[in-house]
């Protein structure tokens, strides 16, 4: 009976085993026979390349037709692709010939050029007077090229476990919110909400065979019951994107289904290799909270530090620090001077402030430093890649604090409280023997980058806690589609940062010298740090929360209104007002805004304005043994 026995268990134990491999298959088949069928989608468009009439429209619109039925077969495939090898995806759909993105990765290597092809490009390019057909068939071999990547085993066997679906479905969802309702990559809007109806059936069937292979780690039914919800709201939307439901469809679907995927990404013990994940939070269960990603570290050389008294004590410096001219080479100026806390630590009064010389003016606008921590590249230009780093070169730079770093550390630790201070904190920074010009930056990042921690009544009504104004509302749906703004503005921070936020967008936008639009302005922007032709005046996007209150507006403060920030979009940048822009990324056609879409998209401005709580400056400052410095003034003079 023994006998019997263990062969009974041996035989359960390798049927259980082909059963398990079976079950995996399936799901491989699902992924190889939808690579399969794009493949075929592309040889049919090369062929069709091939034979039409590139000087007739009705050749083009054959071309145009397939192009459609190929995308339709991609987006299938997006959920895979764009978490995999995002980078190979743009040789699919990219959608600009070469871009210059730069991931967080960049931060320990220059960047570098990302070359674009396929579909997007592909269909743009049919919009040319005069198209080469070697040049058209070229941006889909590319495709079929970069196909091989997707069939190769280092994707392949990623399949073979549950832990990268999560992760995947996580990018899908955040992609859902910011990128596949907002045209930024789908050149013909026609087909924006059609391609985002066969999406979500298409990823339906990607999770039915999920959860038969992986039953143990399956979706729940509340998850299945909510996203049958979610196709059923985008089948019954009007296909015009601009008519789209933005709001509801985010708000009702997109984020509670995220926040119930971050709950499988934490029961599961889900676990990842892929750079995607870098900076996503997985305690966060919301996209419209923000620990949903961590750019940058505010606390510097305190990293280690986690002790809330301590912490506390670190901030305190910070602000003294912060509000004392101390810092600057003539005790006279103080990050306060330009960064003025109940101005959203800009400079509302001037559009760039005075150089340290008190009678020339700064280049570039003061931009707040609220929310700055949600950027990987730091300045307009993406010069640091860190806020420590842009701290230090405010205080060594000629034109704005002009200070010797010895000589500040010097004065700083002149004054008892300040030396008292830094030395109890030097010993929880074991790689430092002594007070370092980082003890002093980190302390004073650490203290200001705690005002970005706040949320907006359009967070609140993300999370539905409360109602904002339907005007606002309908200026978030303008601002997902007609407004275009989407498309280089990404929710949740609204700035340049975009899924799966490793990463910080430039933008070329034609911005002008002065508001008559005489010429561009001098501002080479990002090419003065990568120099490059699709650099030159581009900038760093920034974020649009509390823009109420940030004026003046565009890097050299050429605007004091909303309205005429808008109008410069609306116009087509400043190509669209004739200045001559040969690389701009912002479309030079005319947005067509009526006065009450403008009215519209500034409510919704308005909604994104943070509830922030600021503090009084420090009545006095610490005193030094130097009786010269104690006569700075908290805040500085200019």
């Amino acid at each position: 009976m023994k006998i019997f026995s263990v062969i009974a268990i041996i035989f359960l134990t390798a049927f259980c085993f082909s059963f398990s491999l079976q079950q995996k298959k399936e799901y491989n088949n699902l992924y190889s026979s939808s690579l399969g069928e794009f493949n075929n989608q592309l040889t049919l468009l090369s062929n069709t390349i091939k034979g039409a009439d590139l000087s007739h429209e009705r050749g083009r619109d054959k071309i145009r037709e397939q192009i459609k039925n190929s995308r339709l077969k991609m987006k299938g495939l997006d959920f895979w692709f764009r978490y995999f090898e995002p980078n190979v995806y743009r040789r699919i759909n990219g959608p600009l010939p070469v871009e210059w993105e730069n991931e967080v990765f960049e931060k320990f290597e220059p960047p570098y050029k990302r070359e674009g092809a396929g579909l997007t490009l592909a269909e743009q390019y049919l919009d040319e007077e005069i198209i080469n057909r070697d040049s058209l068939a070229s941006l889909i071999a590319s495709s079929v090229a970069a196909l091989e990547t997707f069939k190769a085993d280092s994707i392949t066997k990623n399949l073979d476990s549950y832990h990268h679906f999560f992760l995947a479905n996580r990018l899908f969802i955040l992609n859902l919110a910011t990128l596949y309702t907002s045209g930024f990559e789908c050149p013909d809007t026609a087909n924006i909400i059609p391609e985002l109806q066969s999406m979500l059936k298409d990823v339906k069937e990607i999770y039915i065979t999920f959860d038969e292979t992986f039953p143990s780690t399956a979706l729940s039914k509340e998850y299945l019951s909510l996203y049958d919800k979610t196709i059923d709201f985008v089948s019954k939307q009007p296909l015009q994107f601009s008519s789209f439901d933005h709001f509801g469809f985010i708000k009702d679907y997109v984020n509670p289904l995220f926040g119930i995927n971050q709950q499988f990404i934490r029961s599961y013990s889900v676990v990842t290799k892929n750079y995607n994940d870098f900076t996503l939070n997985n305690d966060c269960n919301s996209i419209f909270d923000k620990s949903l990603y961590s750019p940058q570290n505010s606390k510097g050389i305190y990293s280690l530090i986690e002790d809330e008294k301590l912490l506390t004590e670190i901030k305190q410096m910070g602000k003294l620090l912060f509000y004392d001219p101390i810092l600057s080479a003539n005790n006279l100026r103080s990050c306060a001077s330009c960064h003025k806390p109940t101005e959203y630590f800009t400079d509302t009064t001037q559009a760039t402030a005075f150089q340290f010389d008190h009678r020339e003016h700064l280049p570039r606008n003061t931009p707040s430093l609220i929310n700055v921590t949600f950027n990987h590249l730091i300045m307009l230009d993406g010069k640091h890649i860190s806020l420590q780093d842009q701290a230090k070169d405010v205080m060594h730079n000629e034109q704005e604090m002009n200070n010797d770093q010895k000589e500040l550390i010097k004065k700083v630790v002149s004054c008892k409280e300040y030396k008292d201070a830094f030395k109890k904190f030097l010993k929880y920074t074991p790689e430092e023997k002594e007070v370092s010009l980082s003890h002093i930056v980190s302390a004073i990042t650490y203290y200001y980058a705690d005002f970005s921690n706040y949320s907006a009544p359009f967070d609140g009504a993300m999370n539905n806690k409360k109602a904002i104004p339907a005007e606002a509302v309908k200026g978030f749906n303008l601002f997902m589609s007609k407004a275009q703004c989407a498309t280089c503005h990404f929710a949740p921070i609204f700035n340049g940062v975009k899924p799966p936020y490793i990463g910080s967008e430039f933008e070329v936008l034609g911005v002008p010298e002065d508001t008559g639009y005489k010429k561009l302005s001098a501002d080479k922007g990002r090419y003065n740090v990568n120099p490059a032709k699709e650099t030159l005046n581009a900038f760093r996007t920034g974020t649009i929360r509390n823009s109420a209150f940030t004026k003046p507006y565009m890097h050299n403060g050429v605007f004091q209104t909303l309205e005429q920030v808008i109008d410069l979009y609306d116009v087509g940048g400043g190509a669209g007002k004739k200045l001559t822009v040969n690389n701009q990324t912002l479309s030079s056609d005319s947005l067509r805004l009526n006065k009450t879409e403008k009215s519209e998209l500034i409510a919704f401005i308005h909604s994104l304005n943070e509830n922030i709580i600021f503090e009084n400056p420090p009545p006095e400052l610490p005193k030094s043994s130097d009786k010269k410095l104690n006569a700075r003034k908290p805040g500085g003079e200019y």
